[in-house]
């Protein structure tokens, strides 16, 4: 594989990272809209109907997060072994500790997060 096509998997991992960001983090600030507004008093079934959403939501953002991580660790990998690569290859390479952010921070702060809005849904005020 070139040099190119590697920067534009890189590129395509990238985007899809950004993408695996939105609807989670539209979901969460939307529950606390809804919270704002008296979803904590709503029914039990329409809070656990919000909850599920919430948690598929997240749990499919952090598995495409985690595996657009880890292809954009293999592209790093991959552009290390160049002989002589351009200064967006080095840069590329030098970004790879900041991947594991990606990889383990963000679906841990959805983790709580989402444990904090389901205990304003469920626990007494």
């Amino acid at each position: 594989m070139t040099e190119s096509d590697l920067i534009a998997l890189w590129i395509k991992a990238r985007w899809h990272l950004i993408v695996s960001q939105i609807a989670p983090t539209f979901l969460l600030t939307a529950l606390v809209g809804f919270l704002a507004i008296g979803l904590d008093g709503a029914d039990l079934g329409v809070k656990i109907g919000a909850a599920g959403i919430l948690l598929a939501s997240g749990i499919l953002g952090a598995v495409v997060q985690i595996s657009a991580a880890n292809e954009g660790l293999a592209v790093i990998d991959d552009l290390r072994m160049i002989g002589a690569p351009s200064a967006i290859s080095r840069r590329i390479v030098a970004s790879a500790p900041w991947i594991n952010v990606v990889r383990f921070g963000t679906p841990a702060v959805f983790v709580v997060v989402y444990l904090a809005l389901l205990g304003a849904m469920f626990l007494p005020a």
